[in-house]
């Protein structure tokens, strides 16, 4: 008679602050055992995320300014209109379909941003 012995291990390895950044990068939220800081140490962090989300977010806007700028100089070059009312009403319902009604409210404001810089 044979018997059979099955172990079974599992290994651990720590949280490194790497991981950690890596994982909040992708959106995944830490593991609460894992975060000792208090709230206002979190707080702290999250702040810091939004401010850097922010300096993205102006630059994005800023080149999209620039980008749109040389659209309209060159359908004005072409004898066209500085301002494309169909193109701007596709701006505006993509906005809404993807962020709802303030989606609207935010597309205007970067068609604002936008027009007129030529």
């Amino acid at each position: 008679m044979t018997t059979t012995t099955t172990v079974t291990t599992t290994a651990t390895t720590p949280t490194t602050a790497a991981t950690t950044t890596a994982a909040a990068d992708r959106g995944a939220r830490p593991d609460p055992g894992v975060d000792a800081a208090g709230p206002e140490e979190r707080i702290a962090g999250d702040r810091d995320r939004i401010d850097d989300l922010d300096r993205r977010i102006i630059e994005l806007i800023r080149e999209r300014v620039e980008v749109s700028a040389r659209i309209q100089r060159t359908r004005i070059e072409a004898g066209g209109r500085r301002v494309n009312l169909s193109r701007e009403m596709e701006v505006l319902t993509h906005y809404r379909e993807r962020l709802g009604r303030p989606g609207t409210s935010l597309a205007m404001t970067l068609l604002e941003l936008c027009r007129g810089r030529v």
